[in-house]
């Protein structure tokens, strides 16, 4: 079957249905996700009117049968013009201010919305620390499905009031991948203000459209850009947090929130990202790698990088040769080669202190409580894994 082209019209793809599009649209858990541009007007504030064609979308899909959750951007955006700014703020403190006063506006309108059709919906606001710590990651879990399951819509959004810029999901594409794949979800939807992904800008004469990304090679080409005047992610972004939910095996379907009813509906629109039968990470993997918070650093000899990354091997204690941080047993660890590579991240099974009289040392050689492997290969996930 052909892949997915674009109309003879510029900027309106119109895609070839692919079984993958079939699958998005009989999805029963999915993740949608709406970029600031799709909620506010041009001057930053939030449109009722964008929002309630939007929640009549999403209502629509509810009715078929599917659980549906929101990452919902603009919360900055949405405190900017309450509190008399004019251009979005710099300074962490101005942010944070903007985003207090925005997440409770921006929650408004959506309770509202979702009011028309008697339906309540739940705030959930995550920092990039709460996913990455694993029982804060399996509580925002279980308040999600609880949502769910009492029939509310949670909107979840990061939040900006407390998140520091050390400690923040950058952009929240990358929180709706994370999201996507914490909950299981079926697939995920990002919408924004541009109708699929073209191999540059699409304003630019000639630009190409791309209906499907099946691996690295078809991004070759693509020149992806940053986020718009009062957003923060881009179709840079946005590529990334798509080839990032395609690892933990959810399926992503990239479009424009103008297409929103097609994206819900048939997903015959936008671009379709495959996951990779066979190299799919478990649910630990994925947030070993994507979501949890290193707690330090293993260096590694060149073979012990060779045995980590051919896959299916501990770590042993002989091939480490040094250690960085105050960690514990069972935290994570960051895992890299002799010359600095970040090779993957694992679950450590001993503290620093205990480690730092191992390395190096043969497992003949160790007493017998210390001959389990440094990191085991089922708590063990290399960067070699990715698509």
């Amino acid at each position: 079957m052909r892949p997915p082209t674009a109309s003879a019209g510029r900027g309106r793809a119109v895609a070839v249905p692919t079984d993958l599009r079939g699958q998005i649209a009989s999805a029963r858990r999915i993740v949608v996700k709406l970029g600031t541009s799709s909620l506010v007007d041009a001057t930053g504030a939030v449109s009722k009117a964008k929002v309630d064609r939007i929640v009549d979308a999403i209502e629509a899909r509810i009715a078929r049968g599917t659980d549906v959750v929101v990452v919902s951007s603009g919360a900055i955006a949405a405190g900017m013009a309450p509190l008399g700014l004019r251009a979005r703020p710099r300074d962490l403190a101005t942010k944070q201010a903007a985003a207090s006063v925005g997440q409770i506006h921006l929650a408004q309108v959506w309770g509202a919305s979702f009011a028309r059709y008697g339906r309540t919906v739940g705030q959930v606001l995550l920092t990039q620390s709460d996913a990455g710590s694993r029982e804060r990651a399996r509580n925002a879990q279980r308040t999600i499905d609880r949502l769910r399951q009492m029939g509310a819509v949670p909107i979840v959004n990061e939040n900006d009031t407390v998140a520091t810029s050390e400690m923040r999901f950058g952009d929240n594409d990358r929180l709706s991948a994370i999201v996507a794949t914490l909950i299981s979800a079926d697939a995920l939807v990002l919408l924004s203000d541009v109708d699929g992904l073209y191999d540059r800008n699409p304003a630019v004469p000639g630009a190409r459209f791309i209906g499907e990304v099946r691996s690295g090679s078809d991004l070759e080409a693509v020149r992806a850009g940053d986020g718009g005047v009062f957003g923060t992610g881009g179709m840079a972004a946005k590529v990334s947090a798509a080839r990032l939910a395609a690892r933990g095996g959810v399926p992503v379907l990239l479009t424009s929130t103008a297409s929103i009813d097609a994206a819900l509906g048939a997903a015959d629109v936008g671009t379709v990202f495959h996951t990779r039968p066979g190299r799919k990470l478990s649910a630990w993997k994925f947030w070993a790698l994507y979501a949890a918070d290193a707690e330090g650093v293993l260096r590694l000899d060149a073979g012990a990088v060779e045995a980590v990354t051919r896959g299916g091997t501990s770590l042993l204690a002989v091939g480490i040769t040094g250690i960085e941080g105050e960690f514990h047993a069972g935290d994570i660890v960051e895992i890299l080669g002799p010359d600095s590579a970040v090779i993957g991240r694992g679950e450590v099974a001993y503290n620093a202190a205990e480690l730092a009289g191992m390395l190096g040392k043969p497992t003949a050689d160790l007493p017998e409580h210390q001959r389990r492997p440094v990191v085991h290969a089922d708590y063990l996930s290399n960067y070699a894994s990715r698509l």
